[in-house]
């Protein structure tokens, strides 16, 4: 491993390594837009530069050089923020906002953005420029998920190597030459179908490709990020799933945006999903936007809690012959609950809560796999699988099933079997249950998925759970008392 400084400090560095990389790895800072650790370097954008002297060279006789693309050798000298290193990144700001619209005010990037940022730390002056700005095209569809700003773009290139490196759809490219460049899709519309579309957002480092689900809805600043982990199949994303700060509350609007999802992105993990999630994650909100349970039921009509436990104490120590359907929904802690309090009681069985949509990717090479539910791995240290024929999980004496979470069809019920349900959503299938009792989501308390690889991931709450809704991992030990 060579041995060679920054900034006057002895630093060791990984073979094979660009002087970009070790820099971060040992806590220095160094400006970039176009370099990505997961893609490949185009060495574009310049703002990366830093002054490098070779071993046993005299003092001063350094030359300028981009970090991204800089091999180290054992003994060089590397300074990332000298007067010819600053002089130069102000040049470069220069140039990268010689046509850049100064429409930061109205910009969905505003609070985030690595060009304002940039901007105020090493140049922080009006541009020398006399001639009127090159205009470009604005408000392009790229597709029915992105809108592109050809005015706000630097031409990073990171939205077309993440095409063609990561999702392979090899679906956007760069048009004409100089200040008349455009990023464009190809026209077989590969971008359109392409999984992992909205993962160009979040590279983009300026506000030239934004989400058409978002825009204009809420400034970055009044919303916070809370740590969870996307449902939508086995692999178990760690994401962040943004929300409106308390502190940012409305009240002249609609009270509920102030409990609704507005993005999610993210959460890098290399274990689970590296830097990157696809598309689905990124509707979640549509997911957990769906009308609630409020209220627990017997027979369709809303009872107590304690009604409602009651009657379901007694059908569980009446039956003869119960069966429950576990939710791959459920979090671990809600699992160990169910197992500790009524497992004993129940034969058991795992059933998928979410099937793939029509259209909707069901499996590929990256990240997404063909089981849409998050937790079927943890679920099944409770029983096995529900059988292709669901009816067949029934012995012709069940008395009592226990169906927990939604994706089951009540027509593959015994007939005279008595039901217990437990569900989040308002559903046709509450009021046909003896008895119902509404569910907490996962965005409503804490808990931890176990994916397919047996990785154990974490998620936070972001909103309070509606007062009629009960955490299943708390309702399970009052269920399982003596009546």
């Amino acid at each position: 491993m060579p041995e060679f400084f920054i900034n006057g400090q002895a630093v060791q560095a990984g073979d094979d390594q660009t002087v970009m990389q070790a820099a971060r790895a040992n806590g220095f800072f160094i400006p970039y837009f176009c370099w990505h650790p997961n893609l490949s370097v185009p060495g574009n954008c310049r703002i990366c530069m830093v002054e490098v002297t070779s071993e046993g060279a005299a003092e001063g006789s350094g030359w300028l050089d981009i970090a991204c693309n800089m091999p180290i050798t054992k003994g060089m000298r590397v300074l990332t923020d000298s007067e010819r290193v600053r002089a130069r990144r102000k040049e470069t700001l220069q140039f990268i906002t010689l046509n850049h619209p100064v429409d930061c005010g109205i910009c969905d990037k505003a609070g985030e953005c690595t060009l304002q940022d940039y901007h105020y730390d090493y140049n922080g002056a009006p541009s020398i420029s006399i001639d009127a700005k090159v205009h470009a095209t604005k408000h392009y569809k790229l597709s029915e998920r992105i809108v592109l700003d050809n005015e706000r773009c630097i031409l990073c290139t990171r939205c077309v190597r993440f095409t063609a490196e990561v999702s392979k759809t090899h679906a956007l490219g760069v048009q004409n030459r100089g200040d008349h460049s455009l990023i464009r899709p190809v026209e077989d519309g590969a971008f359109e179908t392409d999984a992992y579309s909205d993962n160009v957002i979040d590279l983009c480092p300026v506000g030239a490709l934004l989400s058409r689900r978002t825009l204009h809805q809420s400034r970055v600043w009044y919303l916070k990020p809370t740590p969870s982990v996307c449902p939508g199949c086995e692999r178990g994303c760690n994401i962040d799933v943004w929300h409106r700060k308390s502190e940012w509350k409305l009240h002249a609007l609609d009270p509920k945006r102030n409990a609704r999802v507005d993005r999610v992105t993210p959460r890098e993990n290399a274990q689970v999903n590296g830097p990157w999630i696809c598309n689905k994650a990124r509707d979640l909100a549509d997911v957990f936007g769906r009308a609630r349970a409020d209220a627990p039921m017997l027979k369709g009509q809303p009872v107590a809690l304690t009604a409602a436990i009651a009657s379901a104490r007694a059908m569980i120590s009446a039956a003869h012959r119960p069966v429950a359907l576990v939710s791959s929904w459920a979090s671990n802690e809600e699992l160990e609950s169910f197992q500790a309090h009524l497992g004993t009681r129940f034969s058991r069985f795992v059933k998928a809560d979410q099937f793939a949509e029509p259209g909707e990717c069901v499996g590929d090479t990256l990240l997404i796999r063909p089981d849409k539910n998050p937790n079927t791995r943890a679920a099944c240290t409770l029983g096995p699988l529900l059988p292709q024929d669901p009816k067949a999980a029934f012995a012709p004496d069940t008395d009592l099933v226990l169906v927990w979470g939604e994706g089951f069809s009540f027509a593959n019920l015994p007939p005279r079997a008595k039901v217990i349900y437990l569900n989040a959503w308002l559903q046709p299938e509450n009021g046909h249950a003896d008895v119902f009792f509404p569910l907490s989501t996962m965005l409503e308390r804490s808990g931890h998925y176990t994916n397919f690889e047996g990785v154990v991931s974490g998620f936070e709450p972001c909103f309070a759970k509606p007062a009629g809704a009960a955490d299943a991992a708390d309702l399970f030990p009052m269920l399982g008392a003596a009546p």
